[in-house]
């Protein structure tokens, strides 16, 4: 058992959050995450090795029992969709944040914030990023800021936005963007410097930026991931910046939706560069990765299906972050149910369902899935593109395609919620259970939900019913075919 201090790590469903707590439970930490909603880290390899607090940081009363007993806390919390309401509520979670652990007597808070140039133009997004820095440094208790710009790593949203433009576009047009300087990192070097932050107290009370060893352009970037691919590419420059027809254009080609990509496009209309030395002298023990070293890291991780965490493990829905629904059967409610009768054992069942989507596809009438995704994706929906991060594990609170995880139950069920842009809430489940009347056979269920809003709602649902049903109808009897080859396979 450690004698290490209680570290409270925030933002643990995200991109970063995700990877450091193992990396903390490797060094010896006990830790502590504070989660919206607990069932969207089932599936984690760590988590019975973590305590679970389940709070809102909107309310200070949550953040209070979240933080007892706490020694240092990770704040990794930031909305990711820009403007200026998400930006005012991500300072009133920095206020509530400092007051609750003034209160609670903490040693300490590291915060993950931005790396951008200070004398530019902010976007909101980003001086909230900095304004959250300020009120953090100003509380009572010592605090820690690492500043980070372009994070390299499989799954990060600018990798992915590197990887999708540079595999499909031949030929690329580049706003002026394209051309601003900056130091990406890869993500197991931003761990790094996190984890060692708690053995380092110099670092306290610093403002430190970190980057790669490398000045890059956006568009370097681009032909560097051509190298390593072996892709030819051409790059057109243009004098415009055009960020919001560039992130809409970002959100069609690849699965990033525009408000995740706005952020990072506004932040590269300056210079995104480190400008002292304070990381080299407090760790001379890390010598970051070039970019090229990034990225053949991170391409190895995708092709060996190891994908820790991925950017879109933050909801990032086309309905805003709100916290998953939770499904109750009301009035109302349209309920479209197929039913077969197998004989195999429920796991070969969960198996076939379990691992649709991405680049495995659904299975039937893939075309038109495609084409339902690219018409969410021209009215601002996440689209089809986002795939899955394994293509047969799958957990809790992931984005599959254009659904989210809503539950996983081993054997026996999963559930996805839409996130395409509709007049209602759909969810389409999956269940495989022993069939009562033999044991040895499985009962598979699959069911469509639709709760409509309004007349057009309504309209909708009987709209799209000539096509829902060959497409599920079909999805029905190949997952049935697929569950057969698997279950031949034990």
């Amino acid at each position: 058992m450690t004698d290490k201090k209680l570290i409270l790590v925030t933002g643990a469903t995200g991109y970063v959050g995700g990877r450091l707590v193992p990396r903390l439970l490797e060094a010896g930490y006990p830790v502590r995450c504070l989660v919206r909603d607990p069932s969207r880290l089932q599936g984690r390899a760590w988590l019975n090795k973590v305590e679970v607090a389940t709070g809102d940081a909107l309310h200070p009363e949550e953040l209070a029992k979240a933080l007892q007993g706490v020694s240092v806390a990770y704040y990794l919390m930031h909305g990711m969709q820009g403007g200026k309401v998400n930006a005012e509520r991500d300072l009133q979670v920095a206020r509530n944040f400092t007051y609750a652990a003034e209160e609670a007597g903490i040693e300490r808070i590291i915060y993950l914030g931005e790396l951008v140039d200070p004398a530019a133009h902010l976007s909101p997004y980003l001086r909230a990023r900095h304004e959250t820095g300020y009120l953090l440094r100003y509380s009572k208790v010592p605090v820690t800021e690492i500043r980070a710009g372009m994070i390299i790593g499989s799954g990060s949203a600018l990798f992915e936005m590197i990887r999708y433009l540079t595999e499909r576009e031949p030929l690329l047009i580049c706003p002026a963007w394209f051309f601003s300087q900056a130091q990406p990192i890869a993500i197991r070097d931003v761990l790094s410097y996190l984890v060692d932050t708690l053995k380092t107290p110099d670092s306290i009370g610093r403002v430190i930026e970190i980057g790669g060893p490398t000045r890059l352009t956006y568009a370097d970037m681009l032909v560097g991931y051509a190298k390593e691919r072996e892709l030819k590419r051409w790059l057109i420059p243009t004098p415009f910046y055009a960020p919001r027809l560039s992130a809409y254009w970002v959100h069609m080609i690849t699965p990033i939706h525009w408000r995740v990509v706005a952020p990072l496009i506004e932040g590269l209309r300056a210079n995104l560069i480190v400008r002292d030395d304070a990381a080299k002298k407090l760790f001379p023990q890390i010598q970051p990765l070039d970019f090229q070293a990034a990225v053949h890291y991170a391409l190895g991780r995708i092709q060996r299906d190891n994908v820790e965490t991925s950017w879109s493990d933050a909801l990032v829905t086309a309905m805003g972050d709100a916290k998953p629904y939770e499904f109750t059967v009301e009035e109302g409610l349209f309920i479209e149910r197929r039913q077969a009768l197998l004989d195999l054992p429920a796991d070969a069942v969960f198996r076939s369902y379990s691992g649709i989507g991405g680049e495995r596809g659904w299975l039937f009438m893939d075309w038109a899935w495609g084409i339902r995704g690219w018409m969410d994706k021209a009215v601002g929906g996440v689209g089809l593109r986002r795939g899955r991060r394994h293509p047969d594990e799958i957990h809790t609170g992931e984005a599959l395609d254009f659904w989210r995880v809503e539950t996983v139950e081993k054997n026996r069920l999963m559930r996805l919620r839409a996130e395409m842009k509709l007049p209602g809430k759909a969810w389409l489940q999956f269940e495989s259970v022993p069939a009562p009347e033999d044991g040895k056979k499985t009962l598979f269920t699959v069911t469509a939900y639709f709760a409509p809003y309004g007349l057009f709602g309504f309209l909708y649902w009987y709209a799209m019913w000539p096509f829902h049903k060959p497409l599920f109808d079909g999805l029905t009897s190949r997952l049935a075919s697929r569950a057969k080859v698997l279950g031949h396979s034990y």
